[in-house]
């Protein structure tokens, strides 16, 4: 097992990263610019990875932005920022976040607490706690501790689906050369867009 430094945030310190996020958005998409998190709460300096959505509240909804990593080297509130621009970019879902989009645009952060490099993961792997990350050398995906309890996923699934969205096969989770990682996080977005904020 190989642990990131362990942050625990208040509801106060969630609220901020997502404030954060969208203040790194904003900035980015209005702007092209980065913000600088210049001041921040003692949480926001320790060195582990953050991941940020973007989800689109229009019609039935639709994820406009994914970024970020279980790893990092950098301070958290550097993390977010990063995280929360490449999400925004054309890079993460195919076109960048444009201004008339951002009153409609729920952000969520996932701060990681921990992480666990697994020879079994459909044996490690719990609902609910673990985000999953895939690496199959030059593909690569994840996805959040809460996607598969909001799709109501098998933890097969949950491992099949994260191989898809890296562009693998469906089962090269159970190939040698392909890495799985489990990661732990604390999870805080926006109940509704710019609206306050909630702990899952």
């Amino acid at each position: 097992m190989a642990d990131a430094q362990t942050v625990d945030l208040t509801y106060e310190d969630g609220a901020r990263a997502v404030e954060l996020a969208r203040e790194a958005v904003e900035l980015y998409v209005r702007n092209g610019q980065r913000e600088q998190p210049g001041s921040m709460r003692d949480a926001f300096y320790q060195r582990t990875g953050a991941f940020v959505r973007l989800e689109s509240t229009r019609g039935r909804g639709s994820l406009r932005g994914c970024a970020g990593g279980y790893e990092a080297s950098e301070r958290l509130g550097h993390v977010i920022v990063d995280a929360a621009i490449e999400a925004a970019s054309g890079d993460s879902a195919g076109s960048e976040v444009s201004p008339p989009e951002l009153s409609n645009l729920t952000v969520s952060v996932c701060a990681v607490t921990n992480v666990l490099l697994t020879d079994d993961p459909l044996a490690d792997l719990e609902l609910g706690t673990h985000g999953v990350a895939v690496d199959g050398g030059a593909e690569h995906g994840w996805l959040y501790p809460t996607v598969p309890l909001e799709q109501r996923w098998t933890e097969e699934e949950y491992l099949q689906r994260t191989c898809r969205k890296a562009g693998l096969p469906p089962n090269a989770w159970q190939q040698e050369d392909v890495v799985v990682t489990l990661f732990e996080g604390e999870v805080f977005r926006e109940r509704e867009a710019e609206g306050s904020v909630e702990q899952l």
